[in-house]
Formats: structure tokens, sequence, C-alpha cells
């Protein structure tokens, strides 16, 4: 059979989200599968490293599609004729983007649905994309996939989808996020901190990420406490609203939060692995890797307790009101102050995070592309 992936984000340079989804789903599929021939839809020149093995074959469908009326020139008429053209039996899509113009079967992953909830995160522009076409998507999917429970809920009674239509396939996280030695983590906060213990929050700065609040929160825990643990923030440092930036210029203790920008995941493993916690407050989330990271990584978790997050990090985190700055403060000072605390989360991570793995996610999205084709 012939199965074209749409492959758009798999980037050279900064893979993020949706990339490493792709990378992580796509390269084990097309491994175990030498019986099946795999067109890679990609929006730009690709680097030959994600072609994977000898039954893939990479092309490249302009125009890129990186706005949402390029989105749908993309996937209505690009992938429609490179459908077509490469007598395709069944398409996957991993960021859930489909095309409205084909008979062709399509099986598509959508993450989470936080556009409908928390529309004025968004650009007005993409919004009105993905309010309009999302559900359209959803309906024109044979079959959809999620990566939690809490988003195959939210899809089904959102858009009127039957739940048989949607299967649950969680995320993994990273084999590379492994414990690191104390002489290692000395020398992770020597280079970051000047020695000092730190939190970590690593994601993008988008708004239910709730940075913003963590930002308020940090400085009253600051201030509360006099500790002298110190907050990175792994993420490029591109302000995407008023209340982020005002929320940072505002801070007292601005000269103890660290930006280390992009990390390639060499880099990623090791600031997490050195971390007294990772802090992770978004308010809306289909999965959380970054919780599964830092457990992998020995790494205890304050996590917001709302969405998924409850349902990811188990028994496993030290949960919090998102939208209390003084739930989020209390937090981190139970995190800096109780080492047992530390020591019981992170021995519960092991356990939890152990249950997530790639090669599951890989195996649950196969086999509903089995029964597809």
């Amino acid at each position: 059979m012939r199965i074209a992936i749409n492959t758009r984000f798999l980037l050279t340079s900064k893979m993020e989200g949706f990339g490493w989804f792709t990378f992580e789903v796509v390269h084990r599929i097309v491994k175990q599968h030498p019986e099946h021939e795999f067109i890679f839809f990609f929006d730009r020149k690709f680097d030959e490293r994600f072609i994977f093995a000898e039954n893939v074959k990479g092309v490249v469908l302009n125009p890129p599609a990186r706005h949402p009326i390029l989105f749908k020139i993309w996937f209505d008429y690009s992938v429609t004729k490179a459908l077509k053209k490469y007598k395709i039996d069944l398409f996957f899509s991993p960021d859930g983007y489909l095309s409205l113009k084909t008979k062709v079967k399509q099986i598509g992953v959508i993450h989470d649905l936080n556009f409908e909830h928390y529309p004025e995160d968004l650009p007005n522009s993409a919004l009105k994309y993905l309010k309009k076409y999302f559900p359209l998507f959803a309906k024109k999917a044979a079959h959809i996939l999620t990566v939690s429970q809490y988003s195959k809920d939210d899809i089904c009674e959102t858009y009127n989808i039957s739940p048989s239509k949607v299967t649950v396939s969680y995320n993994g996280a990273s084999d590379l996020f492994k414990p690191i030695t104390f002489s290692v983590q000395e020398l992770i906060r020597s280079k970051y901190t000047n020695g000092e213990s730190y939190f970590v929050f690593v994601g993008a700065l988008h708004a239910r990420k709730n940075v913003a609040r963590l930002f308020q929160a940090f400085d009253q825990f600051k201030t509360a406490t006099g500790s002298k643990t110190k907050l990175a923030i792994v993420g490029e440092k591109l302000w995407n609203s008023v209340d982020l930036e005002s929320s940072y210029n505002a801070l007292n203790h601005q000269k103890d939060v660290i930006f280390t920008g992009h990390l390639p995941i060499e880099h990623l493993t090791q600031i997490v692995g050195a971390a007294k916690a990772l802090v992770f407050p978004s308010y809306f989330e289909g999965f959380g890797i970054p919780l599964v990271e830092a457990m992998r990584a020995n790494c205890p978790v304050i996590s917001g307790n709302l969405t998924s997050l409850p349902e990811i990090a188990g028994d496993a985190a030290l949960f919090v009101d998102p939208f209390s700055v003084d739930s989020i403060s209390e937090g981190l000072q139970r995190m800096d102050e109780d080492e047992n605390l530390r020591t019981e989360l992170i021995e519960k991570g092991k356990v939890r995070g152990a249950t997530f793995s790639w090669d599951k996610t890989a195996n649950i999205i196969w086999d509903v592309i089995e029964k597809e084709l």
C-alpha cells in the first residue's frame, strides 16, 4: 500500500511540538513496515536525514504552508493533487490538518482544542481558520487520533463526534531524558545559575503556558522566603502578549530569571536533569510532554491541575491552580523547602514516566492506520 504523510513540521534547525511528534512516530512506523511505501509531503526543501528508510520518498509541495491562506492552498490543492499523482491509499496527518477536496481516506491527529476554549490566546487570522476548518477536518477524517482521554472527550463533545471514531494514543518522551550525576548537575548549575539551584520551565511562551502568572508567583515566592533558588525559562524570549512583557518588567527579582533560549535536546535533557523541579503551570494542554521528560530525568514536577495534566501526571506531581498566583507561589515554596516531597515525587515519577513511550504511541497509531487501509 502507498501511504502519504504530512511531514511539514520536520525542520532541520528548530523542531517543536508537532515536529517532535511527527519525528518520533513516523520514523518508527516506516522502519517497522517495509512492506509499505511511504510518501512524505514537505512544504519546503527537506533534510535527507528525515528520509528514514528505503521505503520512503520525500516530495516538496508548494507553497510553504505557514499562514492560514497558504494552509488552504497547500492542503486543498497541493496535497489533493499529490494524493492523486502518487496513487495514495491513505493520508496520515500528525498535525490534524486535512484536505477537504479528496476522496482518499485520511487520518488526523488532533492534539487539543485550545483555540475553542481560549480564543483570546490566538491571533485573529489563525483563530478564524482553526475554528472554521477543524470541525470540518474532524468530520472528514476516516478516524481521529488524539493524545489524552481529556482531548478525546473534548473533541467528541465539541464537534459531536462518535467516541468510536476517536482513539487515544498517549505521547512519549525522548529516551535521552535520564538521570544525570551530581557532578554533571553541578556543572549545569555553574553554567546557567552561578551554582544556585533553580526551577525550570520548558515550552514556547504562548499565553496558555501561563508564564505571566509564573513570573508573578516566582516574585512573590522570592520576596516571602528570601530563597536563592532561581527560575530558568527554556524557550525563546519573544513576547507575544502585553501581560507577559509587563509581568516580566514588573519583577523585583528579574536578575534571578534566566532565559536560555531554544536549546538542542542534548542540552535540554541536562538543564531539566539538574533542576530542583520542573514548573509547568499551563492552564490548557492536550498532553504536556515536559512532565514526562522531567519524570524520566528524576526531576520533580509542579503542574497545573486542569485539562489533561492530572491524567498525565497521576500521583507524581505537586498540583497548583494555574489561575492563582498564590497557589503557584505556594507550590514553589513547598517544593523549594521540602526535600522529602521532592524525593517522594521523584520516586513516583520514575514509575509514572515509564508508562509512556513513543513505541506504544507508534504501535497504536499503526493499528489505526492498518484498520483503515
